[in-house]
């Protein structure tokens, strides 16, 4: 690890430590911010210990990390516009994660202060867009390439429905144990416990439940959260050491082949689907030397840049053997490809069999540039894991207490918990970034209503209020930031 920095200029040798300081803060407050949830019912029925409870919580979450991928983690990178992902410049990836970790940063901080239950997820969603909206107005692009609009509207749909579904489900859950068990005793609150039973603690199997699907919820999260993070640090790396980051160096010979044949392959897929796809791509009319431009991606250039990456990579069996500048090149060929490979995944006249192989070959291409180094990953779960071990008190008080009329039953928690386990962990199969906060919280509420406790209407308004206040708030501030930091370093975004 250390020699990928060596040679590097002092300045940018400070900016890259800071930087990547930047990103573990970040994940390390979201450790004691969002994992809360995860633990908040398990302390609250007293199935465990608050500290053994917060330290296992951190333990899983570390795991969930490690164990995690990176589907996560890039769907988050590319709610940026492919443009600003091939403008590999030191200055602008410099200020484009300054500028959205210090604004997902302030927002946490103040809704954890005030045990406030938001969303790490919302507010890092919200700091990317501020920052993708900044560029554009800055680089004369228009608002609606600005963005990765189709992305953002995938994680946006996956943000609002996933509380939804959790109140809902969470709900159904209840009543099903309701009516599995009426009398039982897990149907009882912490205080009710103690008084009727003399019991401090719950019943052993609803013990167990509790403890198993709040470690659930802690892996789950870390697989999700996590990945976050390790997204954040690429974007770090890339930006501002391109060089030893733009490909994953460490590639077998075998997948380097596999790229290349992907290549191969998409070629002959446009020219398979030349009727339907000839002039959105140009096919046969493209000159020759027409190439992406560093700000730019065109898909009426596919076939010169088809042409230009298998130059590239005739007879390379290792990236090292490239120059830093063809590494560039080669990365900035693939994206653009790839951009454009979802492009036509979209047209019509194209056959769901077609699409399917044409989604093969995008996760070819991208398979040497969409990774993350093993300390990377072990970075950011160690930041996370260890924030989850401070800081939780203010947000479990919330979730047990607060959003209720009534205390949490012990059957409310089981429910919440195994509905927000399981729903994040379908997430993950997907590589949806969702918020384990408005899961795990939306579920307890769904519990309430279906358990007749009612609802703290003041509680509800202020989660509720976050909610709607988070995305607004962390784009006009990362990209007030954005903006502020590039007229500190240069005039022009460009330069």
């Amino acid at each position: 690890m250390i020699d990928l920095f060596s040679g590097l200029d002092a300045w940018v040798l400070v900016s890259l430590l800071l930087a990547l300081a930047f990103v573990l803060a970040y994940e390390f407050i979201n450790g004691f911010h969002d994992t809360a949830n995860a633990v908040a019912t398990v302390i609250y029925t007293k199935a465990m210990p608050p500290h053994l409870a917060v330290f296992f919580s951190g333990v899983f979450n570390f795991l969930g990390v490690l164990l995690g991928g990176v589907g996560v983690a890039y769907a988050i990178v590319h709610l940026l516009p492919v443009e600003l992902l091939i403008n590999v410049n030191t200055g602008h990836g410099l200020a484009m994660v300054f500028s959205l970790l210090a604004a997902a940063i302030t927002w946490n901080l103040g809704t954890w202060y005030f045990g406030i239950p938001a969303s790490s997820s919302h507010t890092l969603i919200g700091s990317i867009l501020g920052v993708g909206l900044a560029n554009a107005l800055l680089s004369d692009i228009p608002l609606g390439d600005g963005v990765n609009w189709q992305k953002a509207i995938d994680i946006g749909a996956s943000l609002v429905f996933s509380p939804m579904a959790g109140f809902i489900i969470a709900a159904l859950v209840l009543i099903g144990l309701k009516w599995w068990r009426p009398i039982s005793k897990m149907h009882k609150t912490p205080e009710q416990r103690r008084k009727v039973d003399d019991k401090k603690h719950p019943p052993f199997w609803n013990r167990l439940v509790l403890v198993i699907s709040a470690m659930a919820v802690s892996f789950v999260h870390g697989s999700n959260d996590g990945q976050k993070g390790i997204g954040l640090i690429m974007l770090v790396l890339i930006g501002i050491v391109p060089a030893q980051f733009v490909m994953d160096l460490n590639s077998t010979t075998y997948q380097i082949e596999r790229t290349r044949d992907a290549t191969l392959h998409l070629s002959q897929f446009y020219e398979r689907n030349h009727e339907s796809l000839g002039e959105f791509l140009a096919l046969g009319k493209s000159v020759k030397d027409d190439l992406p431009g560093k700000f730019r991606c065109n898909p009426q250039q596919t076939e010169p840049t088809i042409a230009a990456l298998l130059s590239s990579l005739k007879g390379v069996s290792d990236y090292h053997s490239l120059s830093p500048e063809s590494r560039i090149e080669v990365r900035r060929y693939l994206l653009c490809l790839d951009d454009t490979a979802k492009k036509v995944g979209k047209l019509p006249g194209i056959s769901a069999r077609e699409k399917a192989d044409l989604d093969k070959l995008r996760k070819d291409l991208t398979a040497t540039t969409e990774y993350a180094p093993f300390w990377v990953i072990l970075a950011v779960a160690l930041a996370l894991g260890l924030g989850t071990m401070i800081g939780w008190k203010r947000v479990v008080q919330t979730i047990g207490e607060k959003i209720g009329k009534q205390g949490m039953t012990y059957a409310q928690g089981m429910s919440a918990q195994i509905t927000a386990a399981g729903l994040i962990g379908l997430a993950n199969i997907f590589s949806l970034p969702v918020s384990t906060t408005h899961v795990l919280s939306s579920g307890v509420a769904g519990t309430m209503v279906a358990n007749k406790s009612g609802l703290q209407s003041g509680t509800v308004r202020t989660i509720l209020l976050a909610w709607v206040l988070t995305l607004p708030a962390t784009v006009a501030l990362s990209a007030g930031l954005f903006w502020a930091c590039l007229l500190y370093t240069s005039p022009s975004p460009r330069d």
